[in-house]
């Protein structure tokens, strides 16, 4: 087995070691990621402020603007150390951008970094159903692995342009490594067997028979029943609860944790796994109407200590969760993992269940899946206690509001030509604008795969049209025809935000880039990243993101402030998933109350396109 323990700085050089020659080839076939013009990023960066904060303050901001890049400022100094970085890395920001947000962020994965995807309810209901369905899944994910491991996963294209398909390799037998002052993480060569947990009990299972082939559903299924059969009884300590801690918390209990051999293997055995199936038990039944945040939650953070919290491993890349119920969705890492390629292999799972099991069973003796045991001292226990008191209270904090708007989907927008997900951060907006009295920096993920090793940026709202829109919206003396005119203004505002963030040319990357092109070269952090209006305007009290699916899939993550919400849609042709998620700490922001005033602006927003008679 081969083991590689990397950070963000050294993942380049190794995943080129990693990424099969095909797939190399066609990642390194998309161009580099530009750097932009600082002037174009720091006009571009008033332009966000604008909406945001008073003219006194913007006035000192420009002030800091002018001394950062005029004569003697830093701008350019910086501005040529990013440039020289570019032209000898893979990616000049992927690297410090996986560091900065994810393996040096101290805060849980559970609800504030990993999201989970409920996908469309399964027809079963019972724990027979569940193991067919599994079993099927196993099978799926393989076949996906295997098509990418052999090179035939066509290159993906936006806009008619190439993507980068570096991630696709690491999305299995990868993990993230728990640290006291950083995370790392860890990708396995060669791995052989996937986890299975249930009743908090881990078993590694193999899914590969002796000459290398994949086993089947049927063989895939006999292992199964064998698990459940060792795992009926739920009084085990639920380790896997430890990884929903504080990342320093848990870089400490990890230390301690594998101190012993016997956990240390254990725990090998769960990072090294393709990846992790979690066989929920069964929860208590709610109405039809909460029954998608229900599922969302379950997904999401397992619904607590006393429900299925302990059947998760979340520093693992990728895991399954089947309920009893016919629930069922995937919880991914966002170190390794990003939301299109996991629409890829979630859009290869669906279409691979549609299909009989294409391969017959070999008449081979499976060897009995491995329980994975634990000691468990006094201190470990004393951790495990700590966690599950820290997880209850963050998911008693958590409120999630799910929704299917069904006046309307993306088809409305596209009949008046207008962009459907434009036309749903202005409804965003509206909402948020509509309960709070303002409007607040929000982001929306921009994907940066046309760019070889690229990952995320933010477009930013509201913009200045934006504001004027919803500041107009429910005057009484402002035209219909004047509104839709500011409406469509504002759209194609956002637009054109979109293009540059697909094009590499929006602020927020490069804003960060600049600062930690500073640490790096020892100065101090300039004063542009100092004062009132960075630190609001990096203060997202509105986090969104849209679901790149063409199922019914609900996906759900938690606010990025304690005062803030999250927003996660995905559009259809006729329909609209939503889901909202804020925290009840705060007594300002409830996901109930923005989710239905969501459901409002958009039936407004409707008969303001389509007026009736």
């Amino acid at each position: 087995m081969i083991l590689r323990k990397i950070t963000a700085r050294t993942c380049r050089v190794w995943l080129s070691r990693v990424v099969s020659g095909s797939s190399q080839e066609r990642c390194f076939s998309v161009p580099a990621q530009p750097v932009p013009p600082l002037a174009q990023t720091l006009q571009g960066y008033l332009r966000a402020l604008e909406p945001l904060i008073p003219e006194e303050e913007l006035v000192h901001t420009r002030k800091n603007i002018q001394k950062f890049c005029g004569e003697g400022g830093l701008g350019p100094q910086l501005q040529e150390g990013l440039e020289r970085r570019a032209k000898h890395s893979n990616n000049w920001i992927s690297d410090w951008w996986v560091q900065w947000a994810y393996l040096e962020s101290r805060q849980p994965l559970p609800v504030h970094s990993n999201p989970a995807i409920s996908l469309p309810k399964r027809d079963f209901s019972d724990w027979r159903g569940q193991l067919v369905f599994a079993s099927k899944l196993i099978a799926a994910a393989l076949d996906f692995k295997n098509v990418v491991d052999n090179g035939r996963l066509p290159v993906e294209y936006m806009r008619g342009q190439p993507l980068c398909m570096e991630l696709f390799p690491l999305l299995f037998s990868s993990c993230r490594i728990p640290g006291r002052k950083h995370d790392t993480i860890t990708h396995h060569s060669r791995a052989r067997h996937i986890t299975v947990v249930r009743n908090y009990q881990f078993f590694q299972m193999d899914v590969y028979n002796s000459d290398g082939s994949r086993m089947t559903e049927s063989q895939i299924h006999a292992q199964l029943l064998r698990i459940r059969a060792e795992s009926w009884k739920t009084d085990k300590e639920p380790m896997g609860i430890l990884t929903s801690e504080h990342r320093q918390t848990w870089g400490q209990a990890y230390s301690r944790l594998l101190k012993d051999k016997l956990n240390k293997e254990s725990v090998r055995a769960i990072e090294k796994g393709l990846f992790t199936l979690c066989l929920d038990s069964p929860v208590m039944r709610v109405s039809d109407d909460k029954y998608s945040s229900r599922m969302a939650a379950q997904i999401l953070h397992g619904g607590g200590t006393h429900s299925n919290s302990g059947n998760r491993w979340f520093d693992k890349t990728l895991q399954f969760v089947v309920g009893e119920d016919g629930s069922w969705g995937l919880l991914y890492e966002q170190a390794t993992a990003e939301g299109p390629p996991i629409a890829t292999l979630l859009d290869h799972i669906l279409q691979y269940c549609k299909k009989p099991d294409p391969k017959k069973t070999p008449l081979i003796p499976l060897q009995m899946p491995k329980k994975l045991y634990f000691n468990i001292d006094r201190e470990i226990k004393r951790d495990i206690e700590h966690a599950k008191q820290n997880l209850d209270i963050l998911i008693n904090d958590l409120d999630i509001r799910c929704f299917n708007f069904q006046r309307f989907g993306k088809e409305l927008p596209k009949q008046h030509n207008l962009s459907p997900n434009s036309f749903i951060q202005v409804a965003l907006q509206l909402a948020y604008y509509k309960v709070h009295n303002e409007v607040c920096a929000s982001c929306d993920i921009a994907s940066q795969r046309m760019f070889r090793g690229g990952r995320t940026d933010y477009i930013r709202s509201p913009t200045n049209q934006m504001l004027k829109f919803v500041l107009t919206f429910d005057d009484p003396s402002i035209t219909r025809e004047a509104k839709l005119e500011l409406l469509r203004e504002a759209i194609e505002t956002y637009v054109t935000l979109t293009d540059q963030a697909l094009k590499g040319q929006s602020i927020d990357r490069h804003l960060l880039g600049l600062k930690l092109q500073a640490i790096e070269e020892g100065l101090s952090v300039p004063r542009l990243f100092m004062d009132t209006a960075y630190g609001l305007a990096t203060h997202w009290k509105l986090r969104t993101g849209q679901v790149p699916a063409n199922t019914d899939s609900v996906m759900c993550f938690g606010p990025l402030v304690p005062d803030g919400y999250a927003v996660c849609y995905n559009p259809q042709s006729d329909h609209v998933h939503f889901s909202v998620t804020a925290f009840n700490c705060c007594e300002e922001t409830q996901a109930e109350t923005l989710a239905a005033t969501l459901h409002s602006t958009l039936c407004q927003l409707q008969e303001l396109l389509q007026p009736t008679v």
